[in-house]
């Protein structure tokens, strides 16, 4: 074996030596270069396009009422369009994540549209449950599609700033979903079931703009995820050790989307039942703790880039504990601002757990998108029907009761693996 001397990478007893605080910042940094540093107009498009299959994806529930008058549908059939949706949605993900890994398609980002588009256009003139499932069908095919794929493209346009380019992806999405009841309100609810064509139209506004990320994907995109991967320090784990701290994320995802289920789904009832609040003050709270979650977003990834990783996930999980066992206790006054503050914190986790599981399994950002992507999906829609359940054998106060101990998961934080100051 050759040997070096002390500032090589191996020292007299041929031993590999850890690299310096000093060492790490300047491979970054290089990394960073030779990547082409931050590709923001590319990561403000797919940004976009994640609001629009957000917002698609939203106005499935508003038609809801519609179809169970026209077609007689029970709650039980209901639950089951419900089912379908988030199966195509959830579960295809981190297959197709894995297929992106092995064989690169940047062309399948506009394709997934076409099944939105399809979509959304069954559902517009559905008038058989069949159809209806069909649809369902096709419009969770369209974001199983989306999101692994997106993800994949927001980790080539980072340039190294990976939590902050993962944050304004993931913005995107938020902002669909506050969207989406508002836009069911205005248009859905008002022309019924034959208004999901207009937002068809979405679905090509969507192609168009990922289209040209297609392209510069092709070109540019992949040859950056190569040179930046071979370029970034890469601390090898055992793969125990690696599937353990996949599984304590994906328990850490499964508490906060739980939580988050119980206030998207159920806090306006919350507000109505114990507050006597009229439904417009309760969408009111309701709005302003999903413009909470959108901040937060944005703020999560930048800082797991600046303090690493582990210390956002600690803080986003477990630090919104207090906030969580006081809400179902508190008065209206204070019902807002907590909510709010619940929102920020908890909401500034999924982009660093994301970015930390990505660099537990090195080469494999589309499954590992997916993965998640699809889990937080799965989790969300259990999570809301469970919650319903407990709501009607018990109470809604019950709901926030229970609720209130999700984030004491985060303390599982402490057994992630250490991945380096860079990269925790």
């Amino acid at each position: 074996m050759r040997k070096r001397d002390g500032k090589g990478s191996a020292n007299r007893s041929g031993l590999r030596k850890e690299p310096t605080m000093k060492e790490i910042r300047i491979e970054k940094a290089g990394a960073q270069l030779a990547a082409g540093g931050t590709a923001f107009g590319v990561i403000v498009a797919i940004s976009f396009c994640h609001l629009l299959n957000d917002m698609m994806q939203s106005l499935l529930p508003a038609i809801y009422p519609g179809l169970k008058s026209e077609l007689h549908l029970s709650f039980g059939q209901i639950g089951m369009v419900t089912l379908v949706y988030q199966i195509t949605a959830s579960i295809l993900q981190p297959m197709i994540g894995l297929y992106a890994d092995k064989r690169p398609t940047p062309m399948a980002l506009p394709g997934g549209t076409l099944f939105s588009l399809a979509g959304l256009t069954v559902l517009s003139i559905a008038h058989s449950y069949g159809l209806v499932l069909v649809g369902a069908a096709l419009l969770g095919v369209g974001s199983s599609v989306f999101h692994p794929e997106s993800s994949r493209v927001a980790r080539m346009a980072a340039g190294g700033r990976h939590g902050l380019a993962q944050s304004l992806f993931q913005v995107g999405g938020n902002a669909g979903q506050a969207l989406g009841p508002l836009a069911a309100a205005l248009v859905v609810v008002r022309w019924g079931q034959s208004s999901l064509a207009f937002f068809a139209l979405l679905a090509l506004l969507s192609g168009a703009v990922l289209w040209n990320v297609a392209n510069w994907y092709r070109h540019h995109g992949l040859s950056r995820l190569q040179v930046g991967g071979a370029g970034a320090l890469h601390i090898e784990l055992p793969r125990g050790q690696a599937a353990r701290g996949i599984a304590i994320l994906l328990a850490l995802i499964f508490s906060k989307y739980v939580y988050l289920a119980s206030l998207t789904s159920y806090y306006t009832f919350y507000l109505i039942q114990r507050f006597d609040l009229s439904v417009q003050n309760a969408q009111l709270h309701l709005f302003a703790f999903l413009a909470a979650v959108a901040v937060g977003t944005v703020a999560g990834g930048p800082l797991g880039d600046r303090f690493g990783r582990k210390y956002v996930i600690w803080f986003s999980i477990l630090g919104a504990l207090p906030f969580t066992l006081a809400l179902p206790y508190a008065g209206l006054f204070w019902s807002g601002p907590l909510t709010v503050i619940i929102g920020l914190i908890l909401a500034s986790a999924f982009p660093a757990i994301v970015v930390f599981a990505q660099e537990l399994v090195p080469g494999k950002v589309g499954m590992i998108s997916g993965l998640f992507f699809g889990f937080s999906f799965g989790m969300g829609g259990l999570g809301a029907a469970g919650l319903g359940w407990l709501a009607d054998h018990s109470s809604i106060e019950m709901v926030f009761r229970v609720c209130a101990f999700l984030p004491a998961i985060g303390l599982l934080t402490a057994f992630l693996p250490n991945l380096g100051r860079e990269r925790n």
